[in-house]
């Protein structure tokens, strides 16, 4: 019997069984994505071929640094294109939630890719250039020619990731910035920001190429090439920050676990939500774990009905729930 109105024990018993309607895992399709993570590819790749063989054509210690960047980016977008497809494949009983999460670990490998490509390569390079003493090399032209060339083709692909971040910050109601630093979709945000960087390494190539071309002092390529090296490693411990925390399990956004809190305490059957739980199980998915005090007025079938008309609620406010557990128990 229940303690405080007499009447059989329903939400003993509603707790016992633990209503809970699993869902398939969000159906939101990642073309967009896709599609940005492609064209950033194809055209790093372009850029890679191309920066090696104007850095070796050339001599350029700069442009070599920039090719090892571009070599990053070209493999940190085949481990996000591949991402994509793993995270799509259908739960199983080994991975009962989906495979979401794929998405950040290979984002997580990417970004220490990079890190290595900037702390050994760049940084490196550059060091060793600078202690057996820089000669000057020419092949300016080259050089020139090269950082044209991939100049577009990182515009191209930069331009793609701004145009599709900025559509969807648009449609989530939220300015441009603020949603890509909420955001939990990695690829567009990587692909952006990755691209940032490759435009502001172009930026200090072309620096440090332009200063031994005015100044006729070698040593300032492999500056350049220092400094590329330290734009990759901030990039790639930035990235991995990024993903660390999604990886390893975290919680709803404040103001979504704010929306679910005040969409279950608003029902007439709850009494006091006693504990919300919310975890990120992928870009577009999330789970909500509650244990709920509902009325002890209220029969079994009105605490199933009940916990149903709840979780619709809670799908309804929060669209990337996919996952929901309510635990109907007694408050203290």
């Amino acid at each position: 019997m229940s303690a405080r109105s007499g009447k059989p024990d329903t939400v003993g018993t509603a707790r016992a069984e633990q209503v809970s309607r699993r869902s398939v895992p969000s159906t939101r399709q990642a073309g967009a994505s896709r599609k940005t993570v492609l064209v950033a590819l194809a055209a790093n790749a372009l850029i890679a071929v191309t920066k090696l063989a104007g850095g070796v054509i050339s001599g350029s210690t700069a442009l070599l640094a920039e090719a090892a960047h571009s070599v990053a980016d070209t493999a940190n977008q085949a481990f996000l294109l591949a991402s994509i497809a793993l995270a799509q494949r259908e739960p199983d009983a080994d991975r009962p939630f989906g495979h979401g999460r794929e998405r950040y670990l290979w984002t997580f490998v990417a970004a220490v890719g990079m890190f290595v490509a900037g702390a050994v390569f760049a940084v490196g390079y550059g060091v060793i250039e600078l202690l057996a003493g820089a000669e000057s090399s020419g092949g300016f032209l080259v050089a020139w020619i090269t950082l044209a060339i991939a100049l577009v083709a990182e515009g191209a692909s930069w331009l793609r990731a701004l145009h599709q971040t900025r559509t969807e910050a648009r449609d989530a109601r939220k300015p441009v910035w603020r949603y890509v630093r909420e955001s939990r979709d990695p690829n567009v945000k990587m692909v952006l920001f990755e691209d940032t960087a490759a435009l502001a390494g172009i930026a200090i190539a072309a620096a440090g190429i332009g200063l031994h071309q005015l100044t006729g002092q070698a040593f300032w390529d492999p500056v350049a090439s220092l400094l590329v090296g330290a734009l990759l490693i901030v990039v790639a411990v930035w990235m991995a920050r990024d993903t660390g925390h999604l990886l390893v399990g975290a919680a709803a956004r404040p103001d979504e676990r704010d929306e679910i809190e005040r969409v279950v305490e608003e029902h007439p059957d709850v009494v006091e939500v006693l504990e919300l739980l919310t975890m990120v199980l992928g870009p577009n998915a999330l789970l909500v774990a509650a244990r709920i005090d509902l009325d002890d007025g209220i029969d079994a079938s009105r605490v199933e009905r009940s916990t149903s008309e709840l979780e619709d609620a809670i799908r309804k406010a929060v669209p990337d729930v996919t996952e929901v557990f309510l635990d109907a128990t007694r408050g203290r």
